[in-house]
């Protein structure tokens, strides 16, 4: 008994101090680590705005497409009212647009006819899956 006397050790409530300081100072470093991996693997944000369309005629519509993000886009399909257009497109898709630069895409044709005053929606598809939207009306004559 006489040696653990002599002994002097930590209080529990220092103990308890220095353990919780020791967890938090971890807990920061994986947390940062982790970060740090996860933007390695997402490579940049896919983001694609359609800017503006407009009509000629009533069978042309011209999308002028920017990708706002930070990594280049590929535009993989080009849908009107919920239907694919596969053909009368200028480009042809697929078609990649770099980060921070703006396409025009020119739909001839494809759908038929656009009829003054119906909405329309257009909807660009990117590689990843990734849908973007704006609706239109073409003006009337």
């Amino acid at each position: 008994m006489k040696i653990l006397r002599s002994k002097k050790a930590l209080s529990p409530v220092v103990a308890s101090i220095i353990l919780i300081a020791v967890t938090v100072a971890v807990s920061i470093a994986v947390a940062a680590w982790m970060g740090a991996l996860t933007i390695g693997f997402m490579g940049g944000s896919e983001q694609v705005e359609i800017r503006t369309i407009s009509f000629t005629g009533n069978t042309t519509a011209t999308l002028k497409i920017k990708n706002t993000g930070t990594s280049p886009v590929t535009i993989q399909e080009v849908w009107i009212n919920n239907v694919e257009i596969t053909t009368g497109l200028d480009p042809d898709v697929p078609f990649a647009i770099s980060a921070n630069e703006e396409e025009t895409l020119t739909i001839t044709g494809a759908s038929g006819t656009f009829v003054a005053g119906d909405n329309y929606q257009f909807k660009v598809v990117t590689a990843k899956a990734n849908p973007f939207m704006k609706n239109a009306s073409p003006p009337s004559t």
